[in-house]
């Protein structure tokens, strides 16, 4: 018996877990431990699909199964294991590509299975391609093959915000858009957030919604934060979660090991 047992918190990976200096600070490292030591659980729900996190996964001593793709699979990295996985609807490909010549700055990654697909790729692209260390292949998005997880348009942001409505208001009911950073507009299958991919875990861990903990720094982590019992943020974080009128408890930068002063908390609480 520990004093965390029955208690999950759940962090975002980059810029919150991770930090800019792309590392895994090691306080966060020991303050996992002391808290997985204790009874809790710790995972992480991440925008990474599991083909670009799953290098990572070893880094982190998680101990319950981690939501990826902002949600839309949750992967048991302990047992090998697919537990849940939400596709794009079979349009998506028209309703990209018809976004894309609408806006044609617009650079597309789409994730069918383990393989990365990308049309048009930027800087943007590019950079994000050398981050998470993944092989992909290039060609028009008609010849990707489906079904996708998830896709990612890549342009500044103020050509994503007017993307993010024309998509919500044209295509209702199909798709999640949200930013996981301000040059990242990410969509998934219409219900497939982070906040469903924890409130599964915890569900499969049997853990009550009042001892649910979340940890995220941008748009795509407000609904897990949305379930958290109490909301917490790096100091890093983006102005939307800010201004979040669910009132997120800024703590200190990724850099520093804000898992750190989560789990001091915790352990204050409890």
């Amino acid at each position: 018996m520990g004093k965390f047992d029955g208690i999950l918190l759940a962090s975002d990976f980059d810029d919150t877990l991770y930090g800019w200096d792309l590392r895994v600070p090691e306080r966060n490292l020991e303050a996992i431990r002391y808290f997985t030591g204790q009874g809790g659980y710790f995972t992480v729900s991440t925008g990474r699909a599991h083909r670009t996190f799953a290098p990572f996964a070893p880094l982190v001593p998680m101990n319950a199964p981690a939501v990826l793709s902002n949600g839309a699979a949750v992967y048991n990295f302990q047992t090998e294991q697919m537990l849940e996985q939400t596709l794009l609807p079979d349009s998506a490909p028209a309703d990209l590509a018809a976004m894309m010549e609408e806006h044609p700055s617009l650079s597309l990654e789409a994730y069918h299975g383990e393989d990365l697909y990308v049309c048009n790729p930027n800087e943007i692209t590019f950079a994000h391609l050398k981050k998470v260390n993944c092989a992909y292949t290039q060609c028009a998005v008609r010849d990707m093959p489906t079904p996708w997880v998830k896709a990612i348009f890549h342009q500044e942001r103020e050509v994503l915000l007017p993307v993010q409505q024309e998509m919500l208001e044209r295509f209702p009911g199909r798709y999640e858009v949200i930013f996981s950073n301000p040059r990242y507009l990410e969509l998934t299958r219409k219900g497939s957030s982070k906040g469903g991919g924890v409130a599964y875990v915890a569900r499969l861990l049997g853990v009550a919604p009042e001892h649910v903990y979340c940890v995220g720094d941008n748009q795509n982590d407000i609904p897990m934060l949305a379930l958290s019992a109490i909301p917490f943020a790096p100091a890093n974080c983006a102005q939307e979660i800010r201004d979040w009128e669910g009132g997120a408890r800024i703590l200190c930068h990724c850099n520093d090991g804000v898992i750190g002063d989560i789990v001091e908390i915790l352990d204050g609480l409890y």
